[in-house]
């Protein structure tokens, strides 16, 4: 099946400006939600501030993937995810910290060590239905169950698909552009609707010259733009 090339008004942005997208963070208010402050990745401590708050970027959350074959790692790396996948607000900081609520210390350990394994021997959309099946943890949805998979895979998974981030603001922007059908969800996806997304993108990346995470930056930023024009 032919896959649509890349909209006009959807330009892929350059690498480092992908690497270097850096989100705000407020240490303390994750503190609060950890099982205990040894979850907390001390690498965040040094990331640069700006104005109020300090910002980690892709690339220092990529690069902490490079531990992700130990415990420690594997929490580091979760945490990493989530901080920068959520902001500052505190309603969403909150949300977030719920992931730490209800499995055990080593029921998650078990999980994330289980996923990343799987990324390293059946690959991204494995390790996605897993996440959403046997491995699935309350509160950590496939928004943000694919950044972990992102973080930990993207430069080392098998499989012919790198792991790739799919939340609401990404498919809002697949859905106006027609790349995917009227009834495409904005969450809950099957694994058989990320399996459609990995290859759909893989595909525009090839056609583009482009590694798969520039497209879907590239889509993400055309969600963002069309959330302001709707003022959502």
């Amino acid at each position: 099946m032919p896959i649509p090339e890349l909209p006009a008004d959807v330009p892929v942005p350059r690498e480092e400006e992908v690497t270097g997208q850096a989100i705000p963070f407020d240490r303390e208010r994750w503190l609060a939600h950890l099982p205990d402050a040894a979850w907390w990745p001390v690498r965040l401590d040094t990331c640069p501030r700006v104005g109020r708050w300090p910002r980690v970027d892709r690339r220092t959350v990529l690069g902490m993937a490079e531990a992700a074959e130990t415990v420690e790692g594997r929490r580091h790396l979760l945490v990493a995810a989530l901080v920068w996948g959520t902001g500052t607000k505190v309603r969403s900081v909150n949300r977030r910290g719920r992931i730490f609520e209800k499995p055990s210390v080593e029921q998650l350990d078990h999980r994330l060590g289980a996923v990343v394994i799987m990324l390293r021997e059946q690959g991204a959309v494995a390790a996605y239905e897993a996440c959403r099946g046997s491995l699935r943890t309350a509160h950590l949805g496939p928004a943000f169950f694919t950044k972990f998979l992102y973080f930990a895979g993207y430069h080392e998974s098998a499989g012919p698909y790198r792991p790739l981030i799919l939340d609401s603001v990404v498919s809002q922007a697949l859905k106006h552009h027609e790349i995917v059908t009227a009834n495409w969800p904005l969450n809950g996806w099957s694994t058989r609707q990320y399996a459609q997304y990995l290859d759909t993108v893989h595909r525009q990346a090839e056609s583009a010259g482009a590694s798969p995470h520039r497209v879907e930056a590239a889509w993400f930023t055309s969600g963002r733009r069309l959330q302001r024009s709707r003022g959502t």
